[in-house]
């Protein structure tokens, strides 16, 4: 009956893909944006259904995969745009800044492109830790009431509530310490290059070699779909996971960028400009299957697996979605390139990698509080409002976009080393744990010991 009630939400957009039909803006943003929460809650049964056969850590990273692939899809568009325009290094420094944003020939609009696909990059990755880990952190305490979460522990004092996580994410969060010290250094390359694309595709084939050596375990809290799901026998259980994989993987790849696309239409016919919709309101659109996903995993009780969801899916997003845009490029331009961008899209690039370090000095300790959420919340909609009325005259302030932009990436570096350095011995913990999963994956035994209270 559930499935078939989400499968009934997808059926207007399959209608419109089979049939070709062109419904206007509006009635598109609505039949693909019901077809994404239909099959968001597709996907999240297929990958806790898929916990029966292979290691939960897998699972998730498939699930996250899916989930943001729609965002690949509108970076690598403009990724291919700025090479089959021509766009380098070289070539857009020949342009003015005026020139760029007018697009008035071929050059110019691919070089805007290829700004357009940081922009687009930056601000889903700032999203994803902004509102997804903010906002699932306060969801998380507030559904706890009635879901009876044992990883929410009231607390006294104001939001000090706190989610605690499952130490076995150590790895991910690890590895995303990593994939976030190399963010930094991209823009000193003058572009993302071939050196990035090796780099941090290997990373994130490292990552998922490592989590396929994972145990098999079985979880308690697997009720509904799911559950009904794993008592099938082999192998129907498998080509049902795969079915569901693969549906709703198709679906929310091809209905999320109409809904993204028609959102932007509808906001730049309300005077909001371009380069703003594809930054924030573009990605938050790609962004929603994700948090659809984890949600429905939180409000089961799973918030350990909707955080390792989320912190996987800053994980690819941060090292394949990096990587595979300059490869895109390149394939378009015709031949080895550097994906170049301005001086403000290396700024975004900081502040995108300053949050990250943050965030990270936030979920050391294996743990967010409401208090910390709500920190992460308000500075990354504190800059995001400031720039809109940068970018729309609305005040006069005494500085621009890029030392804005480089204010908050100091403010996040000076608060995220501050909690580092309170949180050091965590710190040591974390990598401690991360390196016993990596002997383990080895065949060797786990030499980590637990730090006192």
């Amino acid at each position: 009956m559930q499935v078939g009630g989400a499968a009934l939400l997808t059926v207007g957009w399959v209608a419109v893909l089979l049939l070709g039909l062109d419904l206007g803006v509006l009635a598109t943003v609505g039949v693909s944006g019901v077809a994404v929460l239909g099959a968001s809650f597709l996907l999240a049964w297929g990958a806790e259904t898929a916990e029966k056969d292979v290691p939960r850590a897998f699972a998730i990273a498939v699930l996250a995969v899916l989930a943001v692939a729609p965002e690949y899809a509108v970076d690598a568009l403009y990724a291919w745009n700025a090479g089959a325009g021509g766009a380098t290094a070289e070539a857009c420094a020949q342009l003015s800044a005026e020139q760029i944003q007018a697009s008035q020939t071929t050059l110019a609009r691919g070089c805007h492109d290829a700004n357009l696909a940081i922009a687009n990059m930056t601000g889903a990755n700032r999203i994803l830790i902004g509102i997804g880990w903010a906002g699932i952190a306060v969801f998380t305490v507030w559904r706890a009431t009635k879901t009876r979460d044992q990883a929410v522990e009231k607390r006294g004092g104001f939001l000090k509530d706190a989610v605690t996580l499952d130490r076995d994410i150590a790895t991910e969060i690890a590895f995303l310490f990593v994939a976030t010290g190399w963010a930094f250094l991209v823009p000193l390359g003058g572009g993302i290059g071939l050196v990035d694309t090796l780099f941090l595709v290997g990373l994130y084939v490292t990552y998922i070699g490592l989590v396929l050596k994972s145990d098999i375990e079985t979880s308690d809290h697997t009720v509904g779909v799911p559950k009904y799901f794993q008592k099938w026998s082999l192998p129907w259980r498998p080509i049902v996971v795969l079915t569901l994989f693969a549906y709703s993987g198709i679906l929310i790849f091809t209905a999320v960028e109409p809904f993204a696309h028609g959102l932007e239409e509808i906001g730049l016919q309300n005077g909001i400009p371009e380069f703003f919709m594809i930054q924030w309101v573009a990605p938050l659109a790609s962004e929603s299957p994700e948090l659809i996903v984890v949600a429905v995993l939180v409000n089961k009780a799973r918030s350990t697996a909707g955080f390792n969801a989320l912190i996987s899916s800053k994980l690819n997003q941060w090292t394949l979605l990096i990587g595979t845009i300059a490869v895109v490029y390149s394939i378009a331009l015709g031949g080895l390139g550097t994906l170049p961008f301005d001086q403000k899209q290396a700024a975004e690039i900081w502040i995108t990698a300053a949050q990250s370090y943050f965030a990270l000095a936030i979920l050391v300790n294996f743990e967010i509080t409401i208090r910390e959420a709500v920190a992460l919340f308000g500075l990354f909609i504190s800059q995001v409002v400031v720039e809109f009325i940068i970018i729309r005259d609305l005040l006069v302030l005494p500085f621009d976009s890029y030392e804005l932009l480089v204010g908050y990436t100091v403010l996040y570096l000076v608060i995220g080393t501050a909690l580092f350095a309170v949180r050091r011995r965590a710190l040591a913990q974390l990598f401690g744990l991360a390196g016993d999963a990596f002997r383990s994956a080895l065949g060797r035994e786990p030499v980590h010991e637990e730090l006192a209270d």
